[in-house]
């Protein structure tokens, strides 16, 4: 058993510690707000956050977050940082499809919460790691800024 702190709360999964962070958040602990996209840690679907830092939850072995912290979409917005970029993307109509989003947010708070007002080239490698297929790129820049605008 694998104990962590789990968007604030203690938690327990039973998976084998090698088991991928995201395949025990969506399948043993039931959060499926966090995404699979390909696997490889390249497309930024499955991004949570581990100790505050963003990290790919498909690469990522349970064994990682014992006892550590893990925040999800789910648990993002009880902080300040992730309730207001969760605001500014409704704000800005960021999503489309929508798959990418959760990941696309976990790094924005993951941004903000280190650099409180980034310039395009900080937001632009910040987010490199998180795919669109839709091709928000510009809305999300521009709801990183409101966010960060927001909390100044």
């Amino acid at each position: 058993m694998t104990t962590l702190q789990l968007n604030g709360q203690p938690a327990t999964a039973k998976s084998d510690p090698s088991t991928p962070l995201l395949w025990v958040l969506r399948d043993e602990l039931g959060l499926t707000g966090t995404k699979f996209g390909c696997g490889l840690a390249q497309c930024g679907a499955c991004t949570v956050h581990l100790g505050g830092a963003p990290v790919r939850a498909c690469v990522t072995p349970l064994a990682a977050a014992a006892g550590g912290a893990v925040t999800t979409i789910e648990g993002v917005a009880a902080g300040r940082v992730g309730a207001a970029v969760q605001a500014a993307w409704v704000k800005h109509d960021v999503a489309q499809c929508g798959y990418c989003q959760s990941g696309q947010i976990m790094s924005a708070t993951a941004l903000l919460t280190r650099v409180k007002k980034p310039s395009d080239a900080q937001i632009d490698e910040a987010m490199a790691g998180n795919l669109c297929r839709c091709g928000t790129y510009q809305r999300i820049r521009a709801a990183i800024h409101d966010a960060a605008a927001s909390l100044a």
